[in-house]
Parts: C-alpha cells; sequence; structure tokens
C-alpha cells in the first residue's frame, strides 16, 4: 500500500491510455483500489475522438466496477496518463478537450509509469508494450529515449515485432529467405495461403493490429528458430541499448514494463536483469500520484495568490 500522497481524501481516478487499450482505477483516501475499467485504445495518435471516448469509458467502467456508479465524472479529479502527449500538438489537443472531470491532470504515459514503478520522480522505465520507449526522471530532468511512434521506431515492441514477423514470412514465401516456423502459425493465424494473401491482409494495419502477432515470434525462438532467434536478439539489443543510455543519467531505480516484458526480459543483457527492480504500482497507481501532486501544487498556490 502506498504511504504517501495522503493529502487529499477524495476519490480520484488513474488512467493510463496506450496504444491498444486504455486503463482505468478508482481509489479512495487510503490508497485502495476501489475499482478498474478498460476500454479501447488511448493513443491520440490514433485519433484525438477515439482517446476522448477511451478515457471517459474507462472511467466510466471503473466506477461500476468500484460500486460507484451513481457518482458523476464531475466530481472526480483525474490523473491521465497517455501515449502520444509527449508530442506536443497531441498534448494541447487533450488538453482544449471539454473533458467531463472536476479535473484533469495530464501527463505522457512514461511520466506516470515512472511514478508508478519508483513511488517517486527519481527513477528510469524501459516499456515494451504496443510501443517501446525509455524514460528517465533525476534531479527533475526528464529524458526520453524512443518513443517515435510506430513504424518509423518502436524498436523491440510488441507491433515491430509483429511486424518482422510478416516480413520474414513474406521473403520466406518468395524464396529469399530461409523457411521459418513462423510461416505456418503467421498463416494460419491470419487465414492466408499465400504472400498475396497476407499483403491483402495486413496492408494498412495499424501498431495494435501487429503487436497482436508478437507472441509468434517468440514461440519460434524458444524453439530454436533460427530466423525468429534473430528478430528477438535485434529488438533485445536495441532495448539494451535504451537501458544503457538511461542508466548514465544515474537513477535511483530502473524498472520494465509493458506487455513483452516477460518474454523479452530473458532475452536481454544479464547485467541489465539484475538491475532490474520490480515496479511497484502500475501507470494508472503512478497517474493518481501525479494527479495529487499535481492538485496540491494548485492549492498551495490558490492559498497563495488568495492571501
Amino acid at each position: 500500500m502506498l504511504t504517501s500522497y495522503d493529502n487529499n481524501k477524495a476519490l480520484f481516478l488513474g488512467i493510463d491510455g496506450g496504444g491498444s487499450k486504455c486503463k482505468a482505477i478508482v481509489m479512495n483516501d487510503q490508497n485502495e483500489i476501489l475499482g478498474t475499467g478498460i476500454s479501447g485504445p488511448g493513443n491520440p495518435l490514433h485519433g484525438i475522438e477515439q482517446a476522448t471516448d477511451s478515457i471517459t469509458e474507462s472511467a466510466l467502467l471503473a466506477l461500476k466496477d468500484a460500486g460507484l456508479a451513481h457518482i458523476r465524472l464531475s466530481e472526480l479529479y483525474a490523473g491521465v496518463g497517455l501515449a502520444g502527449v509527449n508530442l506536443p500538438v497531441q498534448f494541447k489537443q487533450i488538453q482544449e478537450w471539454k473533458n467531463p472531470f472536476k479535473g484533469l491532470f495530464l501527463a505522457h504515459d512514461l511520466l506516470i509509469a515512472c511514478l508508478g514503478a519508483h513511488h517517486s520522480n527519481n527513477g528510469a522505465v524501459i516499456i515494451s508494450g504496443t510501443g517501446s520507449c525509455g524514460f528517465s526522471c533525476v534531479d527533475e530532468q526528464e529524458v526520453i529515449i524512443g518513443g517515435h511512434g510506430f513504424p518509423q521506431g518502436d524498436i523491440g515492441s510488441g507491433a515491430w515485432f509483429g511486424l518482422q514477423a510478416v516480413k520474414q514470412v513474406l521473403l520466406s514465401l518468395d524464396g529469399i529467405a530461409e523457411d521459418s516456423l513462423m510461416n505456418e502459425v503467421l498463416l494460419t493465424k491470419l487465414d492466408c495461403i499465400d504472400a498475396t494473401s497476407v499483403v491483402e491482409k495486413v496492408a494498412g494495419k495499424t501498431a495494435t493490429y501487429f503487436a497482436q502477432l508478437a507472441n509468434l515470434v517468440f514461440d519460434a525462438a524458444e524453439q530454436g528458430d533460427n530466423i525468429a532467434i534473430a528478430i528477438v536478439t535485434e529488438g533485445a539489443e536495441y532495448i539494451n541499448n535504451v537501458a544503457r543510455v538511461l542508466l548514465t543519467k544515474m537513477p535511483a531505480r530502473i524498472s520494465m514494463l509493458g506487455g513483452l516484458t516477460t518474454r523479452l526480459k530473458p532475452w536481454l543483457d544479464q547485467q541489465l536483469q539484475e538491475k532490474l527492480a520490480e515496479p511497484l504500482s502500475p501507470p494508472e497507481v503512478g497517474a493518481v500520484l501525479f494527479a495529487r501532486q499535481e492538485l496540491a501544487i494548485q492549492q498551495r498556490l490558490s492559498v497563495v495568490q488568495s492571501a
């Protein structure tokens, strides 16, 4: 249980919006999670309307799960951490949203992940989920490594692994690369019979779609498939390099989180694995901590200004 940030007795919403889903929690003044709600993608890069709808829906579902459906969103403060709002244009659009909350405190998803993982403003996180990114906050100095989005970035992410699987299977079907255990699995999963039908199926698909294919790469690699091992090794080395940069900032702790953590961690450099600390709480808890911090600052400023 958390022991800090008890400066507000009200219920708080914590929201973590990523490329695949948006998760909300409602917490009380005892730092207990009363309810959770999960909805669709919360990254505004996938559409502002989609993101705001997901935020609202997940918040309502969390209240319902807590048995608090009678409470209106307009009565609650929300800490909202979203992928994509590290880009100023996306941050501005969400800030300008006529949101339903009593107050909305917006941060990028990396900051709330760091706060949740360490219960402190001093730490670093590596995220490998639908996308990938590294982040550190030391002495109030923030550093972001990667986070450039799919397909131009996000190496070592679920979307990247899924895309590499498709590329390699297509090369194999064309007779350019050796056959892989991934061939049959991918063709079956996509209900395809040849390269042409694969291309038709994946054309124009989102990061979320490709991320759903990531596990087949790890399955094949763990069975000794050379093509899959090469993909996993490349992705893991990118994450290793992100960690090396973050560690030069001397964070108090470093953690790894995201949907691929369990599968990717064993492939990382052994020294890095030994340095990784288990996250203390998930990002949505970090969103509540952020909201409480920001509200406390806001209240102190109000007192000073009224004095």
